[in-house]
Order: structure tokens, then sequence, then C-alpha cells
């Protein structure tokens, strides 16, 4: 029997946008697929080696706050100096307590699971990012590449 194959696009920088592609990753070849991620635009942010993420309440309507404040804060607050590094400490502390994997720990698992990390090419060009500064074991490709692994894929996400 062939070997399913799990194709990922992560798309998304910031700190609650992070875990999916790992969590989902290291499962899926934890249960046997052969499985990459393919990180273009802001998504590029995962594979560097000092991930210094946030998470932002603004334009998150679906994210849950403190004390029922996605009740009675109004939204428009949530621009203001300081909530940002307020929410991400928030998270980070919230998923500490529920015993969630670090991201750089996730990210490891999945290279010692044999995930395939693949920064796009061109948005590392477009952006002056430093090839350098990611993480090692990371390939550089276009999308061309990808869409050879994931046109056989059995699933394939955008994130």
């Amino acid at each position: 029997m062939e070997e399913k194959k799990f194709a990922i696009v992560a798309t998304k920088g910031t700190l609650d946008w992070a875990y999916p592609p790992f969590i989902l990753a290291s499962t899926a070849s934890a249960l046997g697929y052969e499985t990459e991620i393919f990180f273009t635009f802001y998504g590029l942010q995962l594979l560097k080696k000092d991930m210094d993420l946030k998470v932002s309440p603004l334009g998150n309507p679906g994210m849950p706050m403190p004390m029922g404040m996605d009740k009675w804060f109004p939204t428009i607050f949530t621009a203001l100096p300081g909530m940002e590094a307020m929410m991400t400490s928030m998270m980070k502390k919230k998923m500490a307590s529920k015993g969630v994997a670090s991201l750089e720990e996730l990210r490891e698992l999945c290279q010692e699971a044999e995930v395939k990390l693949i920064a796009c090419q061109m948005t590392v060009d477009l952006f002056d990012m430093d090839p350098t500064s990611f993480v090692d074991g990371v390939e550089f490709a276009g999308a061309a590449r990808f869409f050879e692994f994931a046109g056989e894929s059995d699933i394939c996400m955008y994130i």
C-alpha cells in the first residue's frame, strides 16, 4: 500500500496561527503520512531561528478573551498600545498551563518526524530575507516544487 501524503500551506506569522501547521504535521507524520509544509509570505516567520511571534486580538473576533471580555470589551480597544503584548503573554501562559508544547518544540518534533519544511524562495527573495536566519534543514523551493507533492497528496490544507 502506498504511503498517504499530507500537504500544508502555511501563510500566517502570528502566535495563534503558528500552532496549527506544526500540530497537524507532527500528528500526520506520527500516523504514517508523508508530510510537507510550504511556508510562504508571513508563514516564513515560523521558520526563523528566533521566533518572536505575537498574537493580535484586533480583527480576530473569534478569539476568546479572559473574564468574558469578548462579551463586553469593545473591539476598538484591542488597538490600544500594549494590548498585543498583553494578549501574547496571556496566550503563552494559557498554552503552558495546559501543557501544550512550545512552537520551537513542535517544530523540532516535525523535523525529527521527517516533515519537510519548505520555504517559498520567491517570498524569501521578495522580502529580502536572510536564509541563514532560518532553522537548519529547511528546503528552499518555489510553488511548482510544492505542487509536485501537493498534487499527489491525499489531504491538502491552507492555513
